[in-house]
Parts: structure tokens; sequence; C-alpha cells
């Protein structure tokens, strides 16, 4: 899970992968990208997305293929997925839905219509990551505005501690580990230590803890930190 929506594109064309790929991190996503269906199989099993665009016809192993055997898997038989192809039958539309893809666009397609059904497809199945206003307990944090509010009180965080609350929002009462928060607030390819982990969290509590208030970050021996909505 990350605190910015994680999108793998699946698409053998690489020169509309590399449009998609611009067009969806300029929509704020993070992406990665494959052009084969067994390479896609095997990053799919290290680390599901948010949302998967699969082409239809990939070499190594094909989308409808790669699609049914997603459907069987526990850990991503709910995965978003938007199928591409160059086929516009009806018949390969209902194969493709059948199969257990959730949309299907057909090539050459808008780009604005596909992100449009991104965004819409991430907002049905995970709410919080696209939402503008997370809310938890008397913790509000607003995306657009980038304010934090608790108790009705305007908090002033840095950067990296307003995208650890935003992280930790995103899913209240589970408990991260250190190396989860490194991956979801740092990003995968940044090298920070563990010990950066808990100078933010530091940071974090003395800026939303004033007052009496009690504090909603709870740190669990041997495992990591979990954000308590009560």
């Amino acid at each position: 899970m990350s605190a910015t929506p994680t999108i793998m594109v699946a698409e053998d064309e690489e020169a509309l992968s590399v449009l998609l790929r611009y067009n969806l991190e300029s929509e704020g996503y993070k992406v990665s990208t494959v052009l084969r269906g067994d390479e896609a199989e095997i990053a799919l099993q290290e680390t599901p997305p948010d949302l998967l665009i699969l082409d239809w016809m990939l070499p190594g192993l094909s989308g409808i293929e790669l699609c049914r055997r997603l459907r069987a898997r526990t850990e991503t038989q709910r995965l978003p997925i938007i199928m591409l192809t160059a086929r516009g039958e009806e018949s390969e539309r209902i194969r493709g839905l059948s199969t257990g893809a959730d949309d299907y666009v057909v090539k050459p397609f808008s780009t604005p219509e596909l992100m449009a059904r991104v965004k819409a497809m991430l907002r049905r199945a995970r709410p919080e990551i696209v939402a503008s206003l997370l809310k938890v307990g008397d913790i509000e944090l607003d995306r657009e505005t980038h304010r934090v509010y608790r108790n009705g009180r305007e908090i002033k965080l840095g950067p990296t501690e307003f995208r650890l609350l935003e992280f930790f929002l995103q899913a209240p009462g589970r408990v991260f580990s250190r190396g989860q928060l490194l991956d979801g607030v740092w990003g995968e390819n940044i090298y920070v230590d563990d010990r950066t982990v808990d100078v933010h969290i530091g940071r974090l509590r003395k800026s939303i803890n004033y007052g009496r208030l009690r504090d909603p970050i709870r740190t669990v021996r041997g495992a990591g930190y979990a954000l308590e909505g009560n």
C-alpha cells in the first residue's frame, strides 16, 4: 500500500507504454511498466498495485490468461483491471469482461477518457487513496489544500510528516513495519535507514499531540507503528 496510488501498465507496444506512463505520472500516480505477460505475473506476485492496465495480447503470457490467473489468486482476486485491446467486437468485449476484467478499452482510445476511467475505478475500489479529505477521529487531512487539522485547530507539518500522516490515515488501526513505512512514504528506490522512520514519527507526534490530547500513534514493540481512530 502506498500514499500515492500505484498502477502497473502491462503493454508490449513500447511507445504506448511510455505515453501511458507519462500521462499517469502527470496525474500523480506511481507507475511501473512491463512489456511481457510472464514478467507482469511475477511482478504482480511480489507487489500488487492498486490498479492494473493490461493489454489483451502480450508475449510470454496473454493478457486474457493473466487476467484469469489473477482472479484465481486470493491476493489479486479484487485487483481492479482495465483491459486494453485492438479488438472491438462485442463478443470479444464480453469475453474480456467474463474473464474478470473490470473495464475494457478499445485501441485507439482517448487518453483523457482512460484517465477518467482509471480515477473512477480507483475511487470505487479504494476511495481513501483518491479522496481529497481524509479523517480519522479528530484528525483531518486535506490533500488539495495540504492542510492538517486536529480538534479543529490547524497543525503545521513538514512535507515528510504530512506524507507519513496521509499514509497512516488511509488504513487506521493497521500496524505498519518500518520497512513498509519507508516504501510507502519515502519510496522503494530511495535509501534511508529504519532510524529515519523513528525520527519522523517523533516529529509527527510532537506536532499533533498538543495540550492534553492523547497520542493516536501506537508503537507496537517489534512490529512498527499504527494510527488509532479512537
